[in-house]
């Protein structure tokens, strides 16, 4: 798989702030390749220190053929909007303009490794469910549910783990324009109800 396409001015190399996005995104498709063929599956995946880990339907025959050490792409689109060029002030003064999309995006590389066993599912699910339900006001966890209830569904999935061997960002928000484009750029957006993306820009 060759790099990700990303002119200098929207690169995003700041390593906390890739992290952070993948974290608050969570879920990704999941790019993997077998014999002449490319799959794309939608998935929530964890981010734990250097590996990204999440599991497959069991009934999803993709697991099946992967062979170990698989090379994946995890690709984790952010934030997104079309961009108007009435959005910008130099337009009514040249005419000049296009109309664009406004995006941010992070590509995760790595390599796979399949999970079969019913207590790491266990812990990866328990993991996932903690990391979106600690901050509410009554979270769910796994040991809420019967045993032999979480036994049987752990049975329906396999797992995996993805060890992070690069990451990409490109965060395309208007920096190739000129500072008053940029700003009309985010009133327009914040005026759309995407302030998200709006909030993004000059980060």
């Amino acid at each position: 798989m060759n790099p990700m396409y990303v002119p200098a001015h929207f690169r995003e190399e700041r390593v906390e702030v890739l992290r952070d996005a993948i974290r608050n995104i969570a879920f990704a498709t999941l790019v993997t390749g077998g014999e002449g063929t490319v799959e794309a599956n939608h998935i929530p995946l964890l981010l734990t220190g250097d590996r990204l880990s999440g599991h497959f339907a069991r009934a999803n025959p993709v697991w099946e053929t992967l062979v170990p050490g698989a090379s994946a792409l995890a690709i984790f689109m952010g934030p997104h909007f079309y961009t108007s060029p009435s959005w910008y002030p130099s337009k009514a003064q040249t005419g000049k303009g296009v109309p664009t999309w406004n995006y941010i995006a992070v590509h995760v590389r790595g390599t796979l490794t399949l999970h079969d066993d019913p207590e790491w599912l266990r812990a990866h699910v328990g993991a996932l469910g903690h990391e979106h339900e600690h901050f509410r006001l009554r979270p769910w966890t796994v040991e809420e549910a019967p045993a032999d209830y979480i036994r049987t569904l752990l049975k329906a999935i396999v797992g995996f783990k993805l060890s992070i061997t690069g990451i990409e960002g490109k965060w395309k928000l208007s920096q190739n324009r000129p500072a008053g484009d940029v700003e009309g750029v985010k009133d327009a957006l914040i005026a759309e109800g995407r302030g998200d993306l709006a909030g993004l820009m000059g980060s």
